[in-house]
């Protein structure tokens, strides 16, 4: 079909739009945004007609490349460290695809533009299509994987666990709140315009030095929709940005879009880069300078900072305080530390770091040994049982971590955590102070004087451990469901050995200590109690050492 028959097609689908005149509709889903003088242009037109066959195409390449994976033996060749971290985040992964979906019909009634709503539309079918084939890439990984616990069981449960439960409140940014917010702001202007870079470029590249080239296919086929997303995010920013009574959210929302992105987003890929990979090339990529490649300088620098001429004002401060996270604060390993001190409450195999490892954390990361290098001899020496508890409960310098409420990462860079006491004299914690004001004040029905009653609230029980608080550590692994088929070998382990001698099982768990809640402990404080505990808090570090006692 030719391009001039393509926008005579995509016109004539604006004209079957209308408005029914015979109820007042419903505002399900609301905005406190206006679109009065907004331009209503969609700048990349696409229609079913030439949408299908390309989807097609792609699926073709899809399914093709999954029996070429089969078929070509790729299972007895992939690193195992690298597939046991997959169990992680496919189950993570196809929620925030299905909340993408379920927000594009949020956009319908606030964004006043029947081009957009095709391509919204549009955009709805490929994050379905997205979550299919992750879920079927994860199918594929349990049938043919040497160790299938843990794919079997963790889509119903990530949500209930020590890590998914960061993946789900991420997920539900795109659906709660104020719509423009979540499903434009959040998503398609921050998460996939920026993040997807390291999502689903970055990561394939090194599912592939790991011999998984089936993830590549897979999530290549993903990303080569995102420009569509994309550009609905845009056309929507400049519908936004020709009213100057949005300038005020818009600012608002992208410093927090931007921040918990990082925070999710650089937590989990980061992690997965660095500590899920066997490619220790000198001359590869680490996280960092993927980051700096295509976060930075191709988002940052040719995405966000144009938008200044337009008078909006870019969250510079943050994207440079992302940075110093990444590079200054070791927020990726801390990260990565942190998995695998919880490693018993996870469904995934986590390996030790070895001596090659060290080596290039060393040459990627100067200094990275004298933070971390002790911490993973210890956890190698904890790792399979021999009368001792697991890492968590061992005298190994490492001070558990109170979790951030907003973002759900634990406040891991502990010099940087904050907290709020409210009226009722509840207390949070969070990791940094724009965790804070995400809660605090933007995630409120006023800001800066201005009502806003459409933005969402941040409620509930949202710490893992509180969940837990008190429980045996048996009662919690077999409550979350990640016990092998034996019913009593733990789906988690600290290392990769399968033999049965060496591995935990709820026995070891029952007699360690019950697990207990940082922010339950705190709350139980009184004001002298919350201001030495936050006080020693802020002294530790990095990777979670204890205060100097002479500080």
């Amino acid at each position: 079909m030719s391009r001039q028959s393509l926008a005579k097609a995509h016109q004539k689908i604006q004209e079957l739009s209308w408005e029914p005149q015979y109820h007042e509709p419903y505002m399900k889903y609301g905005t406190d945004y206006t679109f009065r003088k907004a331009a209503k242009k969609d700048p990349l037109k696409q229609v079913l007609r030439s949408y299908f066959p390309m989807q097609e195409e792609k699926d073709h390449r899809v399914f093709g490349a999954t029996d070429g994976a089969i078929r070509g033996n790729m299972f007895r060749q992939v690193q195992e460290r690298w597939l046991e971290w997959q169990k992680l985040f496919l189950s993570i992964i196809p929620l925030p695809e299905v909340s993408a979906a379920r927000s594009m019909p949020m956009l319908f009634s606030v964004v006043p533009n029947p081009e957009l709503h095709n391509g919204q539309a549009i955009q709805m079918i490929d994050e379905v299509r997205h979550s299919t084939i992750q879920q079927n890439l994860k199918r594929v990984y349990m049938n043919n994987y040497i160790d299938p616990a843990g794919f079997n069981n963790s889509l119903r449960n990530f949500h209930s666990d020590y890590c998914g439960t960061i993946g789900r409140q991420f997920a539900e940014g795109f659906i709660t709140g104020d719509a423009i917010t979540a499903a434009s702001i959040y998503l398609t202007i921050v998460a996939e315009t920026a993040f997807t870079n390291t999502l689903f470029v970055a990561m394939p590249a090194e599912a592939a030095a790991n011999g998984d080239y089936l993830l590549p296919t897979v999530f290549h086929s993903v990303q080569s929709d995102e420009s569509r997303h994309i550009s609905n995010g845009y056309a929507t920013l400049l519908m936004a940005l020709s009213d100057e009574d949005n300038r005020q959210l818009l600012e608002r929302d992208l410093r927090y879009a931007w921040w918990n992105n990082h925070r999710v987003v650089d937590a989990a890929i980061g992690t997965f880069i660095e500590y899920g990979t066997k490619d220790r090339r000198k001359d590869r990529e680490s996280y960092a300078e993927m980051w700096r490649r295509w976060i930075y300088d191709d988002y940052y620098r040719a995405y966000l900072v144009p938008l200044e001429k337009y008078g909006l004002v870019i969250p510079h401060d943050l994207i440079e305080e992302s940075w110093n996270q990444i590079w200054n604060k070791g927020y990726v390993h801390e990260v990565a530390q942190f998995f695998a001190t919880g490693w018993l409450a996870n469904y995934w195999r986590i390996d030790g770091m070895t001596d090659e490892d060290f080596e290039w954390f060393e040459y990627k990361y100067p200094g990275w040994y004298d933070k971390y290098g002790k911490w993973w001899e210890n956890y190698n020496r904890l790792a399979t049982p021999n009368g001792h508890n697991p890492i968590v409960f061992e005298d190994v310098d490492y001070v558990y971590p109170s979790r951030c409420w907003t973002c759900m990462v634990p406040c891991l860079v502990r010099e940087d955590m904050v907290t709020h006491t409210f009226e009722d004299n509840s207390i949070r914690t969070y990791c940094h102070e724009v965790c804070r004001w995400t809660d605090v004040e933007a995630f409120q029905p006023t800001y800066q004087g201005r009502e806003t009653p459409n933005m969402g609230r941040l409620v509930g029980k949202r710490e893992w451990e509180t969940l837990y608080h008190g429980w045996n550590w048996a009662d919690v692994v077999s409550d979350m469901g990640f016990v092998r088929d034996d019913g009593k070998t733990m789906t988690a382990q600290p290392h990769l050995n399968l033999d049965p001698k060496k591995m935990w099982t709820l026995d070891h768990m029952r007699r360690c200590p019950p697990l207990g809640s940082p922010n339950v402990v705190l709350n139980e404080l009184d004001e002298a109690g919350r201001a030495a505990f936050i006080a020693d808090y802020n002294k530790q570090g990095p990777a979670g050492r204890p205060a100097p006692t002479n500080a």
